[in-house]
């Protein structure tokens, strides 16, 4: 089950810990990729901010995981760098629980499987793909609450609605930066000053008050617990159906 340390209503602020340079207006921009070789494409947003990045407009599902995950590798690829990226093994059971695939978002897997599809992402597009720093996530979340007036239950899945399983991304209305599920659904692996396996957002299984810009959990044994390989997998999270993770660009 997942651990939240701190939680806060969608009345967004800074946490005390972390201060920010006020942001310049938001100006709606973004753009398409794809993945050579696939029919897979994904949008990312732009954060205005004092260095500015895009981040994904969604989470990353598993129309763009499996490209990375499941499909042989090409000798015909145009950047060999990806080849030379490991891919994750065998999952110890259905890693989406059969809850739903294409368009769903990917979970069950582990941090260092997200910032290997990083990897080999940037190898494949050429672009400089990463995890988003935990100040970077909060940072895109506090301007994403910016004027939100809206009931939780239209943007976010939790447990008061979400009926125990994750659902297809994009179907809550978006917020004011364009984004979709960055709070609910599942959790997102950033990459933490503590070096720490560090997840944000709250997921389905969080009650409504337990999602938002403050839910942060860090992984535990339990998360784990029934994978039986010795040691257990890098890749996969036998008990994590409820984190993922969304990609950002650097500039």
């Amino acid at each position: 089950m997942i651990r939240i340390v701190a939680a806060v209503t969608l009345t967004l602020a800074c946490t005390p810990r972390q201060q920010y340079p006020a942001p310049p207006a938001l100006a709606p921009a973004r753009y398409t990729d794809s993945i050579p070789g696939t029919l897979v494409t994904f949008e990312m947003v732009a954060v205005p901010a004092g260095t500015p990045f895009w981040i994904g407009r969604t989470e990353v599902t598993w129309d763009a995981y499996d490209a990375f995950a499941l499909a042989p590798v090409d000798s015909t690829e145009r950047r060999g760098e990806a080849d030379a990226v490991a891919r994750p093994t065998r999952p110890y059971g259905a890693p989406d629980y059969g809850w739903g695939h294409a368009g769903y978002p990917v979970m069950s897997v582990a941090r260092p499987a997200s910032e290997a599809f990083c990897v080999w992402l940037s190898a494949k597009t050429g672009k400089k793909y990463r995890l988003p720093t935990e100040a970077e996530w909060v940072l895109a979340a506090r301007l994403a609450g910016r004027g939100l007036s809206a009931p939780l239950d239209s943007v976010a899945w939790h447990s008061g609605n979400a009926g125990g399983t994750t659902h297809r991304v994009g179907v809550k209305r978006a917020d004011v930066l364009g984004l979709h599920d960055l709070f609910g659904n599942v959790a997102e692996w950033v990459m933490s000053e503590s070096r720490r396996p560090v997840a944000l957002g709250g997921s389905f299984r969080d009650a409504a008050e337990a999602v938002g810009p403050d839910a942060r959990a860090e992984q535990v044994e339990a998360w784990n617990e029934r994978d039986p390989q010795i040691p257990k997998s890098r890749w996969w999270l036998s008990d994590g159906p409820f984190v993922g993770f969304r990609i950002v660009r650097e500039p």
